[in-house]
């Protein structure tokens, strides 16, 4: 009977902690991030991060698995973020991990994601050869999958050439904390502080 009490205790423990999701802090960081070119999961043409990020003022890419929890709970900020400021320099492109091309577009119609999307690798057994992975432990990331990993870039202070694009970014290693992020992409973009996001992150 005391064995069974203690499992019980031990599962309400674990869904709880499942609800109540990976949440992060925003941090600068350096490591050295590579320009990329993948495949879109809608069309399977390519995106390459260098000139998708042209005339933009602020660049977020959001690293996911579709089957993930966490991703269920931050896709729709990462959405509510890019309509809210895609028409004042800033942009979001998802970067699909661990997770078939089929099964992901499957997850993004299902959750109304509008932003472009593109896919690194396509299985569980890569999780330790792609980029996102090493990305991870440089900065701090001690999460067996990363899902969602976001990391912001100012297209301005991007190399104009080479493979790296940058050697500092700011990193959440975990869920968005929605009003913090907020702040941050207003200060970016150069917009004044919304009073509401302003006493959200009080």
């Amino acid at each position: 009977m005391k064995t069974f009490f203690i499992l019980a205790l031990m599962l309400l423990s674990l869904t709880f902690a499942q609800a109540q999701g990976e949440q992060a802090p925003l941090q600068e960081k350096e490591f050295e991030y590579k320009n990329w070119t993948y495949k879109s999961v809608r069309d399977d043409q390519s995106i390459n991060l260098r000139d998708f990020a042209k005339d933009k003022k602020l660049v977020m890419v959001v690293y996911f698995s579709a089957w993930c929890p966490n991703w269920r709970n931050e896709a729709p900020v990462a959405q509510r973020l890019y309509e809210k400021y895609k028409d004042h320099g800033f942009v979001v492109v998802g970067v699909s991990e661990y997770e078939t091309v089929e099964k992901t577009l499957k997850d993004l119609e299902k959750k109304g994601i509008a932003f472009p999307v593109v896919y690194e690798s396509v299985s569980l057994q890569d999780r330790e050869k792609t980029l996102h992975f090493g990305y991870r432990k440089e900065a701090g990331d001690t999460r067996k999958w990363g899902s969602p990993w976001n990391v912001f870039f100012v297209p301005s202070k991007m190399k104009k050439d080479g493979d790296t694009l940058v050697k500092k970014a700011f990193v959440v290693n975990g869920e968005l904390i929605e009003a913090e992020v907020e702040k941050f992409i207003r200060e970016k973009l150069g917009l004044k502080p919304e009073e509401a996001a302003a006493q959200k992150i009080q």
